[in-house]
């Protein structure tokens, strides 16, 4: 019997031909998004899902076949084939309970589809071995009948071991082969034409199964593949729906934002206007049209060069168009002229709004009037200034006259006056030192301390500050030494600056050094400078402190502090002058206890 002339055979064909018409090639990309191993485990699920058909199939084919050959003289080899059926059955459902049983039988589907490749043969083979030892003994109706019943088992495993061919292939080849030697062999001309046609129909058969394989696998493909895509689905659904809540929320903030920002606007103290790319203004707050006299009405629509005089139009139109280009915010002084005609001089900061585009949206511009401020801060320095000049004069007269008491010059005073006399130089040449430091500081301020730099050697530089301040620090017990030089470096800087940015370090080392110390000076190359380091055996500086040690007026908040005198301004002025010869200074920690102030000068 041939695979052409089974309707069930044909029918099947049908079925795996449009199965593979069907899918599209949209289906054949999706399908890819499948799991190889989880396909083959479905598989392999379908073929023991259907191996109680192939059992009861056996058990009913099995009870035919035993009804027609049941005869005396076959007897015992009914029984003998029955013992293989029975122990074939019970090795397949000893094989189906421990799939059914196993928790990880989706780990390896493999081992699981060669055991049951190993089934089916064995299967197959049982039967071959039926239509070989019954076809000999029999009638021509029996014979056809048996081959009738073969050609049936064999065709009936199709459905069976549709999700593998291989399988299907074994189990065919178990009844195939053996039956067609049978038909070679038996000396009759028709059945040795029949036997050569076996193997085409056993052919026939195996491509067909292969078909169906073929629909049974690109259906689990596509059903993972679908059931993955699904699952991306709802995990992008559910981020979809995460984002429009933060959207939703960003939303509300942002309008939050919004409403704080306007009525921070409105009711700012300072003067906030927005303006356009072109510089129009767009929005003005109530602290704007208190300070210019207009009203919002007025200044809306006009150019914000409105607000700035004439003759400065040139260098604001300087530092709108810098704004423009660069995007980066903008700050200065402007001159202002109000409604009734008085000039302001405001501190404005100009910043640009830029959405992620890099798109000017508007232009934020903040203005604080500073008239008054700056005013107040001319009157103190002319008041600085006229005061230190008018007290250094008497000041220096009567130093000097304290100065030749003390020498005595003038004859010798009492002991008690003399005294009093040392106590008066003292704290006169303090007082100096501090109108001395004030006119540094409001020099440096101003701009007005100018720098006549020259070729120095640092080593001579630092021995001609050691020499100067030897008496200084004799007055305290301590002695400076230079422990590390560097004959021959040079450095461009003003002599007499770095004179006293030397005489303000090795003054304070003195009076912070223990009686009977020394303090250390040492020089060394630090890349392209060369530094200098003065470093005592003093208390340190307070962790509290270190952080305004060269802010103006800074001293450490200490008893000793106090009790050792100074102006405050030392380091803050020896800060200015390093940084005006392009230099920087620091301090840290000396091991052993102390501290090490240091500063570096270009070479040259």
């Amino acid at each position: 019997m041939g695979a052409g002339d089974n309707p069930a055979l044909m029918n099947h064909t049908s079925i795996a031909e449009g199965a593979a018409i069907a899918v599209s090639p949209a289906a054949a990309s999706i399908r890819e998004r499948a799991d190889p191993r989880a396909v083959l485990a479905d598989r392999v699920d379908q073929l023991y899902g259907q191996m109680w058909l192939a059992i009861l199939t056996t058990f009913a084919i099995g009870a035919i076949a035993t009804f027609e050959f049941w005869e005396v003289r076959l007897r015992e080899l009914v029984l003998f084939w029955w013992g293989l059926v029975l122990l074939i059955t019970a090795a397949s459902c000893g094989l189906l309970y421990a799939y059914r049983r196993s928790p990880d039988k989706a780990l390896d589907p493999g081992q699981w589809l060669r055991w049951l490749g190993i089934a089916a043969l064995a299967n197959g083979a049982n039967w071959g071995f039926a239509g070989a030892v019954f076809f000999p003994s029999h009638t021509d109706e029996q014979q056809v009948f048996l081959a009738f019943l073969l050609a049936g088992m064999m065709s009936g495993g199709i459905p069976v071991y549709a999700a593998s061919w291989p399988i299907f292939a074994l189990y065919a080849a178990g009844i195939v082969a053996p039956f067609t030697y049978v038909l070679a062999t038996f000396g009759n001309r028709l059945f040795t034409e029949i036997a050569l046609l076996v193997p085409l129909f056993y052919a026939i058969n195996v491509a067909i199964a292969y078909r169906v394989t073929q629909v049974f696998h690109s259906g689990y493909r596509l059903r993972h593949a679908y059931g993955r895509l699904t699952e991306d689905y709802s995990v992008l659904n559910q981020r979809l729906e995460r984002q429009l809540v933060e959207l939703e929320q960003a939303r509300r903030q942002v309008e939050a934002s919004g409403r704080k920002l306007e009525l921070f606007a409105q009711r700012a103290p300072i003067a906030v206007l927005e303006m356009d790319a072109q510089g129009a203004i767009t929005e003005v707050n109530h602290a704007a049209e208190l300070l210019f006299g207009y009203t919002a009405a007025e200044l809306t629509g006009r150019d914000f060069r409105f607000l700035v005089r004439p003759e400065f139009h040139a260098e604001f139109d300087t530092r709108w168009n810098r704004l423009i280009a660069t995007r980066a915010p903008e700050a200065g002084l402007i001159r202002n002229p109000r409604r009734d005609g008085i000039d302001l001089i405001c501190d404005w900061t100009f910043t640009p709004l830029v959405n992620p585009e890099g798109t000017l949206i508007a232009v934020l511009a903040q203005g604080r009037d500073v008239t008054a401020q700056r005013e107040a801060e001319r009157v103190k320095k002319e008041f600085t200034s006229t005061l230190s000049h008018e007290l250094r004069t008497p000041l220096t007269s009567i130093i000097g006259s304290l100065q030749l008491i003390n020498t005595g010059v003038v004859g010798q005073v009492d002991k008690e006056i003399a005294e009093m006399t040392m106590v008066a130089e003292r704290n006169g040449q303090r007082l100096l030192d501090l109108i001395n430091d004030l006119l540094d500081v409001e020099k440096i301020e101003s701009g007005k301390l100018s720098l006549a730099p020259e070729l120095l050697a640092m080593e001579d530089v630092v021995r001609e500050a050691m020499l100067l301040n030897k008496a200084f620090g004799e007055r305290f017990g301590v002695r400076f030494e230079l422990v590390a030089s560097l004959p021959g470096r040079k450095v461009l800087a003003d002599r007499k600056r770095l004179l006293q940015v030397m005489t303000n370090l090795l003054s304070n080392a003195a009076k912070f050094s223990p009686e009977g110390d020394s303090v250390e000076i040492t020089l060394q190359d630090s890349g392209n400078e060369v530094r200098v380091a003065v470093q005592d055996r003093g208390p340190g500086i307070p962790e509290a402190f270190r952080s305004r040690i060269f802010a103006r007026f800074a001293q450490a908040d200490s008893t000793a502090t106090r009790q050792k005198g100074g102006t405050g301004l030392g380091l803050a002025i020896c800060k200015r002058l390093i940084e005006m010869m392009h230099g920087k200074i620091g301090f840290e920690d000396r091991p052993g206890g102390g501290t090490t102030f240091w500063f570096e000068l270009p070479r040259s």
